[in-house]
């Protein structure tokens, strides 16, 4: 642990993984720091892998990864209590190479990417703890861990510690995150046969499906549920802002079991046995939640620069894609010996410029319009709910009259025009 090397990467996650990984590559003499038993075991999210951003690491990798299903269907359901309004899309041709993206399980696949990290020539060391960065004339220089004897230093640091980011914080790169700046994920794996699961989801042998929940399923609380499908299991989960567990007084597993005893998504998983329950904070302030992400010696990638698209539920690939490109500035660092905040800060250019800055930017309003106005949650997806049951309810009443039905159920004038506000709202924060 006395060495130095050229990169010390903090947090064996995508985005520290795809970090070590290109950085070895390149040649660079890089430690690898994970605090869990090994990668993955502390990582949580969903279980959807996209495809392109890993492929621009590891071209073909999905032809020995440990994957479970590529995906050919997305769905989403906005849900009431005994209903749920589907649409989705099917596409076949994502069942075909190179694919579009796929299902995993974390601890599977973080332990199977670092150890092509190690293969490259990163040094990988798990169950150790960083306590803080190592600064000296205002340069980071190193970190200092739980080890004995445990302060190794770098030329770069590399902070991947994901959202609630300590060591970004004592640094003064963020503030101490609000409850509506994070969102609490709870899920379970739950076992079931391979034929049940796709005889349930409508697939063909090793195709996967995703369901992605809205309304009901949080019971109003800004987030979204979701079910995804594995080989021989099923991913269930919830996630919601802090803030509005607190509000609402829901403690997480509660949510998590109504989401599972719900009439529209019980018959999915009935007759499963629950494997694993695993709970992580995922960052959801977004763009304008982001903090200083490049300093002298260092770079923060991943979670702990907020790197997450909630809207479209992406985070793994922004995570990959933010360590490749710190890999890379790093690596031009090394030859021109030059690891101050100047040189480095093409990382966050790059990073900004990029498809990752610009889907930040365009969803920038958005968690915190959606949070502030519930309605959408609360009373907009109930409602289209009944419109739907009106309208294709069969009961001798016309369409007509079902039409006026449904118009007068939406209030007067003032409501009517309120509705249309939101709604051009909503269009707003999300065009």
């Amino acid at each position: 642990m006395s060495e130095k090397f050229d990169c010390i990467v903090v947090g064996a996650g995508p985005a520290g993984i795809s970090c070590a990984y290109e950085l070895a590559k390149g040649g660079a003499n890089v430690l690898l720091i994970e605090r869990g038993e090994y990668p993955g075991s502390k990582n949580v999210m969903g279980g959807v892998l996209y495809r392109k951003m890993m492929e621009d690491i590891i071209p073909e990798f999905y032809k020995e990864a440990p994957l479970e299903r590529p995906i050919v269907e997305q769905r989403f359901m906005m849900m009431d209590k005994e209903s749920a309004i589907t649409v989705g899309y099917k596409g076949l041709e994502w069942y075909q190479e190179p694919y579009n993206n796929f299902t995993v399980l974390r601890a599977k696949f973080d332990q199977w990417f670092a150890d092509k990290a190690v293969e490259q020539g990163a040094i990988l060391i798990n169950e150790t703890v960083v306590l803080e960065c190592i600064v000296e004339n205002g340069k980071v220089v190193g970190v200092r861990t739980d080890r004995p004897g445990g302060d190794v230093y770098a030329d770069v640091v590399v902070l991947a510690d994901g959202v609630n980011s300590l060591l970004a914080q004592k640094l003064g790169f963020h503030k101490e995150y609000r409850p509506d700046e994070v969102a609490l994920a709870t899920m379970e794996v739950i076992k079931l046969d391979k034929k049940i699961i796709e005889d349930r989801f409508n697939l063909e042998e090793n195709q996967g499906c995703t369901i992605e929940l809205f309304g009901d399923a949080t019971k109003g609380i800004l987030g979204t549920g979701f079910v995804y499908t594995n080989k021989e299991s099923i991913n269930i989960g919830v996630g919601t802002l802090l803030s509005g567990l607190i509000k609402h007084k829901i403690k997480p597993y509660e949510l998590l079991e109504y989401v599972k005893n719900h009439p529209m998504i019980r018959p999915y998983i009935q007759g499963g046995e629950a494997q694993e329950y695993l709970a992580h904070l995922i960052p959801e302030g977004g763009y304008k939640s982001m903090g200083k992400i490049v300093g002298d010696g260092v770079i923060v990638i991943g979670d702990a620069s907020q790197l997450v698209n909630a809207i479209h539920r992406e985070g793994s690939n922004l995570a990959m894609t933010s360590g490749r490109l710190a890999a890379e500035t790093i690596l031009l660092a090394m030859e021109a010996e030059d690891f101050s905040e100047g040189s480095l800060d093409s990382y966050r250019v790059n990073l900004l410029n990029g498809f990752v800055g610009q889907d930040m930017k365009k969803y920038k309003d958005s968690t915190h319009h959606f949070d502030k106005f519930p309605q959408y949650f609360e009373q907009y997806i109930p409602m289209a709910n009944k419109a739907f049951s009106q309208m294709f309810t069969v009961d001798g009443t016309s369409k007509w009259q079902k039409q006026k039905n449904i118009l007068s159920s939406l209030g007067g004038t003032k409501d009517k025009m309120k509705l249309a506000r939101d709604m051009y709202k909503a269009w707003k924060v999300m065009k």
